[in-house]
């Protein structure tokens, strides 16, 4: 009898022409097998060609066919081969069905590089880190062929979007987060900066109708829900980005949501440059006065007298001010303070990694690679510039009637990116003084440009959201 401890060579020998034996058995022609009637009999030592019980429908795999499967089955050889009819959004008014687009397989490879892309720039650049990386692992999970990750019904992806992103649950929960971290103090204490906030919605509005306009350029169709979508862009605020677009146009979710992202943490890098061209040094050099104390109660009416306003003149928005006006009324009370933090931190944590991977689920060749995606991109970065300098602008002519003087830096902060604005607002002002600070004076018009923004999508899904 062979034992391993006292004879390995010889077991070593045996079990490697046993092995031989059954790779030169994978190759032999089964003709005369297949010729003959199934055996009844199940498979065993004396029965080799016997059937398994329960595989009768299973079919032999040779060796050399099982090698080859398994090629097939790489992702390499998908990214080389694969052709998929994809059906996407875009209506086809003579066939009355929507279009079916082919995905090819290098496709799917060149958009797994974007989710590369996007992951460096988060976790390398530290450009939005927290929104950025989980969007570039879903936009690498959803383009892995054969995964079916983003696959309906039980892609984890696909019920993610379905949950949250595709309808309103996720932003909603985020503004919650963000009303909870937000501190209205400074809005309430210089009431006219919120003028301000409203400016930066002409970036809005005015790249509204530019989009429009851009219909006569042949090639170019946008309709007015998806220039909606493109053009709150420029308020610079990722929630009111996804909120507007899954409700008026799905098929851009994606292109919209990444480059509000996008722009959101290029504050730093797009601002200063159209600061320093709209103002003068003196401007630049001027001082506001310490802002005063803004009393408890004033704090905790606040949010209940916005939203008691916007359910009486914009009930569209009061799903967006509501739930902002809820997160801060949560933190001002000081009654729950539980809840608060949770909204701050564990909540909007799990809210932010769900929404991020629901928008990186939308990042599919069909929808990503093609001129209108480059077209989006462009027209909001135009937004997001026109918001920056009306704001300037506006900052600017409220001079003309105030005896104090506010410094029109603070006027850029109106964009909704809360508080990366405020604080660029304040790093240019200190720049030109070292002991100008006008970070408190900034997140007046800062806070006010989410609120601003919000009414601005309130107002667009009012008139177009049916």
């Amino acid at each position: 009898m062979l034992n391993l401890k006292t004879d390995p060579l010889r077991v070593i020998k045996l079990c490697l022409l046993v092995a031989a034996g059954a790779f030169a058995f994978s190759f032999m022609p089964r003709a005369a097998a297949q010729a003959k009637a199934p055996a009844p009999d199940p498979a065993s030592i004396r029965n080799p060609d016997g059937i398994i019980p329960g595989s009768e429908n299973i079919p032999l795999v040779s060796f050399g066919s099982f090698i080859k499967n398994i090629a097939e089955t790489t992702g390499l050889f998908a990214f080389i081969t694969d052709e998929i009819q994809k059906e996407t959004t875009v209506f086809n008014e003579e066939t009355g069905k929507n279009e079916t687009t082919a995905v090819f397989g290098w496709q799917e490879l060149l958009m797994v590089a974007v989710g590369f892309l996007i992951v460096y720039l988060g976790a390398a650049k530290g450009f939005e880190p927290l929104l950025l990386i989980p969007i570039g692992f879903g936009t690498i999970f959803v383009n892995v062929p054969m995964a079916g990750m983003g696959s309906p019904p039980h892609g984890f992806l696909h019920i993610i979007y379905e949950g949250g992103v595709g309808n309103e649950f996720f932003p909603l929960f985020i503004f919650m987060g963000i009303g909870a971290m937000t501190d209205f103090g400074p809005l309430i204490a210089n009431p006219k900066t919120a003028l301000l906030g409203a400016a930066a919605q002409f970036g809005v509005f005015g790249t509204l109708f530019g989009i429009t306009a851009m219909n006569f350029i042949p090639g170019v169709n946008f309709n007015l829900l998806q220039a909606c979508a493109v053009a709150i862009i420029g308020g610079a605020d990722g929630p009111t980005t996804i909120y507007i677009a899954a409700k008026l146009a799905p098929d851009l979710l994606a292109t919209v949501a990444v480059a509000a992202y996008s722009y959101m943490a290029l504050v730093p890098l797009i601002q200063p440059p159209i600061m320093r061209a709209l103002t003068t040094k003196e401007e630049r050099l001027i001082k506001m006065k310490q802002l005063r104390p803004v009393s408890k109660i004033e704090k905790v009416l606040f949010p209940l007298v916005v939203f008691s306003l916007a359910i009486l003149l914009l009930p569209a928005a009061a799903p967006l001010i509501g739930c902002l006006m809820f997160g801060n009324f949560i933190k001002e009370c000081g009654a729950v303070d539980r809840i608060s933090k949770t909204l701050q931190n564990e909540l909007m944590n799990i809210v932010s990694v769900m929404l991020s991977l629901g928008v990186g689920s939308q990042m599919t060749p069909e929808k990503f690679l093609n001129p209108a995606s480059l077209l989006i991109v462009a027209m909001g970065l135009i937004a997001f510039c026109i918001a920056t300098g009306t704001g300037v602008c506006v900052a600017k002519l409220m001079n003309l009637f105030l005896k104090e003087k506010i410094n029109p830096l603070i006027g850029s902060a109106g964009v909704s990116a809360v508080p990366m604005a405020a604080r660029v607002s304040n790093r240019v002002g200190l720049e030109e003084d070292p002991g100008n600070f006008l970070l408190m004076h900034a997140m007046g018009p800062n806070v006010s440009g989410v609120i601003g923004t919000a009414i601005a999508a309130g107002v667009m899904i009012a008139m177009y959201g049916g």
